[in-house]
């Protein structure tokens, strides 16, 4: 309390006892016991009112013992099960915690971990994956402001995140790993990784690549395969040693059906191996079937319609149709892209079509094109044309950003013919590839063009005998691959997207068994607006069962967790209650339970952890040496602290219920003695 304080608190006593004073003693010649009772009375009432009007600050402080966090954070997951050491780990957390010094000198709390922290404190082993930095992780997030010692009771097999060995604790928080399993280490092959795309196309090959490590003295021989069904469709030898305990082997295998594939890797387990779980690895791929087709017509036979063919033909996933006007052509619609050829008046029908079906196309003119025709059926280019030949050579447009290609070396090759005369562009969004060169003139005119964004393209090629540019990318390459890649990226440019629907359906194809099956959707309104208000309802099914479930809405989408399915082929169906709008799928579970894949400890990685949190790892026969190091470590000695707290006096409620009190009985006193 200050001065200041210390003086307005004696200025109240003393005006309190005067006000009292010459109220009730001062000339009062008989003073009796009643006198007195209603001197003290006054006294206490205008101290306490000038008091609360002073309201000084009281300090008050306490003290308490801050002990160190101690936490168990202890492995749950099933491979603890499969090296049978549920007894091991129970019996190791009894003996922690029923210890009297450890509650005494650290407060003690335990987490279980799977491939998170876990709800419970009364570990199952049940737990599918094992996540040891995710686990770390979080334990330090929850201790970050306080000294913390963890107590990692685990077997070190981590089957997904990130390598536990690297993880580098606060300089408040120190790990003591505590091995839990057999740390013999066996001779063992093993398929460590294997990566291969999740989508693979029709008719081409898709690469897998698989690791193979060893872990043993002796040099061992073995054979890596990769099965389909029963069936082998590669396999590789091996010879592995001490020196050389790794191997990378790569694949490329056939995708010759539409759907999932499933495969099984598997590297042959040798004769001494104790452990043959993780020599085999089941993986999936979804064959999917991206195959453009695209729709030639034309009037008359020329070689650059077979130039077309074999050069949007060498990317398997495109076929070309060549066709004439002659033949017929109500299938239209059934085409991605419709090239038109050097058009005349008789193209009028396959124009208007093309308009009704709003599908895109490339027009190509050249020396038999009715321009005439060409100018009243698109407004996009004008061309003031005579019926005389011209030489058009190619000029590249640097600022063309549309889509990305290879320089192909157009400026240098031959020239395309077209008509005599002066292309006009009449629409803002016609951009230019190449424009043309005529008689060593360079103009803005445009060659190669493409006009519109998105679902509405249209393509321009204004000259004939692109055969020309082919042969000569040949000529100077010894292959056609350049001028090829450049159609292709024009095609794949023009070729329509597909039509936008109402319910989208987000998948994987195939899941292994202990991961739990999420699908999730997307349901738009008649305007194409995310619909947050729809009923949609999953149902899956296999040859053994059937089951329904409801979508829920989750971060602008809907999803739904069918949890840990059975390995089989499943058939699943998503619809919209009020519209009936549906989508179909398929996905596989594979069978494939990586925690059943270790057959001893990883001492080698708690050790690592340990290290890196300046300490060492222990082992179950080595429990009691762990706790004296707790015990004994200075940092984890309990702290007392001191909290002050302030609080001004007018807070003191109870203060004024007092002030009530004295003026209630001084009342009641004079009622009782009929002053009033």
């Amino acid at each position: 309390m200050n001065l200041t304080n210390t003086i307005l608190i004696t200025l109240a006593i003393v005006i309190a006892l005067g006000f009292a004073f010459f109220q009730y003693l001062f000339k009062k010649h008989i003073k009796n016991r009643e006198t007195y009772v209603f001197f003290a009375l006054r006294f206490l009432s205008v101290f306490i009112l000038l008091l609360l009007l002073i309201n000084p600050k009281i300090t008050s402080t306490t003290y308490e013992l801050e002990k160190t966090n101690l936490i168990l954070a202890v492995d749950d997951s099933e491979s603890i099960s499969h090296l049978q050491q549920q007894d091991t780990v129970r019996k190791l957390l009894k003996d922690l915690k029923s210890n009297k010094d450890l509650h005494e000198r650290f407060d003690l709390v335990q987490y279980n971990f799977g491939n998170g922290l876990l709800n419970s404190n009364h570990p199952k082993f049940e737990a599918p994956q094992t996540n040891i930095f995710a686990a770390l992780e979080s334990v330090e997030k929850i201790s970050r402001k306080k000294q913390t010692a963890v107590i990692l009771i685990s077997d070190g097999n981590q089957s997904t995140g990130r390598d536990f060995r690297y993880f580098m604790p606060r300089s408040n928080q120190e790990i003591y790993p505590l091995v839990i399993g057999d740390t013999t280490q066996y001779s063992d092959v093993e398929i460590s990784q294997l990566n291969v795309n999740t989508y693979a196309f029709l008719n081409n090959r898709f690469p897998v690549e698989t690791f193979v490590s060893y872990s043993g003295e002796k040099e061992v021989k073995s054979t890596f395969v990769i099965k389909s069904g029963k069936s082998i469709i590669f396999s590789e030898q091996l010879t592995l040693s001490s020196e050389i305990n790794s191997a990378v082997i790569r694949a490329e295998l056939p995708a010759s059906r539409l759907g999932v594939l499933s495969y099984e890797a598997e590297i042959i387990p040798l004769a001494i191996e104790k452990n043959i779980e993780n020599n085999t690895k089941k993986f999936a791929v979804e064959v999917i079937d991206e195959r453009s087709k695209i729709l030639l017509i034309s009037s008359i036979p020329h070689p650059d319609l077979g130039t077309f063919k074999k050069s949007i033909e060498s990317n398997k996933q495109r076929q070309l149709d060549i066709k004439y006007l002659t033949d017929d052509l109500s299938d239209l619609k059934d085409y991605q892209l419709v090239i038109v050829y050097q058009p005349t008046s008789g193209f009028a029908h396959v124009f208007d079509e093309l308009k009704d079906n709003n599908q895109n196309y490339l027009l190509v003119t050249g020396t038999k094109t009715d321009w005439n025709f060409v100018n009243g059926i698109q407004d996009f280019v004008n061309k003031d044309f005579v019926n005389q030949s011209q030489e058009i050579f190619a000029r590249q447009n640097l600022n063309f950003k549309q889509f990305q290609f290879e320089k192909v070396g157009f400026s240098r090759f031959p020239p395309l013919e077209d008509k005599f005369g002066k292309i006009k562009v009449l629409s803002n969004n016609l951009e230019s590839i190449y424009f043309q060169k005529i008689e060593n003139v360079e103009t803005i005119q445009p060659l190669v063009a493409v006009q519109g964004s998105a679902g509405n393209k249209k393509g321009f090629i204004f000259g004939e005998n692109i055969w020309r540019w082919r042969s000569t990318t040949y000529l100077e390459n010894e292959t056609f691959e350049k001028f090829d890649n450049f159609i292709g990226k024009l095609v794949q440019n023009l070729v329509s997207a597909n039509q936008r629907e109402r319910l989208t359906v987000d998948y994987n194809s195939f899941y292994y068994e202990n991961e739990p099956v999420e699908i999730s959707a997307n349901f738009f309104d008649q305007n194409y607006q995310f619909d947050p208000n729809a009923d949609l309802n999953i149902t899956v099914e296999n040859t053994d069962k059937t089951m329904e479930s409801q979508l829920i809405l989750k971060n602008n989408g809907y999803m739904v967790n069918l949890g840990n399915l059975t390995p089989a082929t499943y058939n699943f169906k998503i619809t919209e209650k009020a519209s009936q709008i549906s989508r179909s799928g398929s996905f596989e579970v594979i069978d494939h339970n990586i925690e059943q894949q270790f057959i001893s400890a990883n001492k080698n990685a708690m050790e690592a952890l340990a290290r890196n949190s300046g300490t060492k790892a222990y082992y179950n026969g080595q429990v009691t040496n762990l706790v004296h190091t707790l015990l004994n470590n200075d940092k984890y000695k309990p702290v007392q602290k001191s909290h002050e707290k302030t609080v001004p006096l007018i807070d003191w409620y109870y203060l004024l219920f007092l002030l009530i009190i004295i003026l209630s009985a001084e009342w009641f006193f004079r009622k009782y003695k009929g002053l009033i």
